[in-house]
């Protein structure tokens, strides 16, 4: 099995599931970006999928599909997918190893790339399963 780009909880899929199933036949799945802006410099972005792009890695769960665009993949390895709903708000989280700062309101973040070195390091060590 390869490297994830990313995780998904089970309550993240089950709204990626959610999702696609009520926005029409076409839907496939999200994509999942990240771009500049907000206060702390960049921001995540979810777009539905209709059409994926053969550039996109794509990660699974539980037959819910989303799509990483090349652009964010240094930025996101080793991020976990979440969903969560609280009093005052529900939405995708993203807890993300590469994040070194949020501003205060939640919606941007800082990212560095992530550190491919460091990662195949920590991979090697990891035991085996047969």
């Amino acid at each position: 099995m390869g490297f994830a780009v990313m995780t998904m909880t089970d309550a993240a899929a089950n709204r990626v599931k959610a999702i696609v199933e009520n926005s029409g036949a076409g839907a496939r799945g999200l994509r999942v970006g990240i771009k500049k802006g907000g206060c702390a410099g960049m921001e995540y972005t979810i777009d539905l999928v209709h059409e994926a792009s053969p550039k996109d890695d794509l990660i699974e769960r539980d037959g819910a599909s989303v799509w990483i665009e090349p652009s964010a993949v240094l930025y996101l390895l080793g991020t976990q997918m979440d969903f969560e709903t609280t009093t005052l708000r529900s939405g995708f989280t993203f807890n993300n190893p590469n994040q070194t700062s949020a501003c205060g309101c939640g919606e941007s973040v800082e990212l560095k790339a992530a550190d491919l070195a460091l990662l195949a390091k920590e991979r090697a060590a990891e035991p085996l399963h047969g």
